[in-house]
């Protein structure tokens, strides 16, 4: 099974605002960005998503690991939150419902296809392909901004 890294990131402009996501892939001397955008969305969204496009954009099962700023969707997959949600039918501990929930899904589905190993890197600190995510998903939230 190949074994593919990968970097994403989300950005936004205001919180709701205009957002943007980017991911980096890497197997072996190969490497491709996916990135995109919406004129209308949240940074927590924008994560999300990047994770996920990345994980679409692979043709086949591999191992991945999958880099993120983002606790969030770090924790979620690595703190158990998303299996507690899943059992308490996507309501959290207050009992309300989990937000992004279509995203969360879709995560689940398409990662299941693969081995994920989630890997929690510090925003804005000295990781260089961090900052290239970070830079690249700013770059596709600046196309939404007016």
């Amino acid at each position: 099974m190949k074994e593919v890294i990968v970097y994403t990131d989300g950005a936004c402009s205001g919180n709701p605002g205009p957002g943007g996501w980017a991911a980096l892939l890497r197997y072996g001397g190969h490497q491709k960005v996916v990135s995109g955008g919406e004129p209308m969305s949240t940074n927590n969204r924008m994560e999300l998503t990047a994770a996920l496009e990345a994980l679409r954009a692979l043709t086949q099962p591999c191992r991945v690991r999958l880099h993120t700023d983002s606790a969030y969707l770090h924790n979620a997959f690595t703190r158990g939150w998303l299996d507690k949600w899943r059992r308490n039918g996507w309501r959290t501990s207050s009992k309300k419902p989990v937000e992004n929930q279509d995203l969360w899904e879709a995560l689940v589905d398409v990662g299941s296809r693969h081995e994920v190993t989630w890997v929690k890197v510090r925003g804005h600190a000295n990781d260089e392909l961090n900052n290239l995510v970070d830079e690249l998903a700013v770059a596709a939230m600046e196309k939404y901004k007016v």
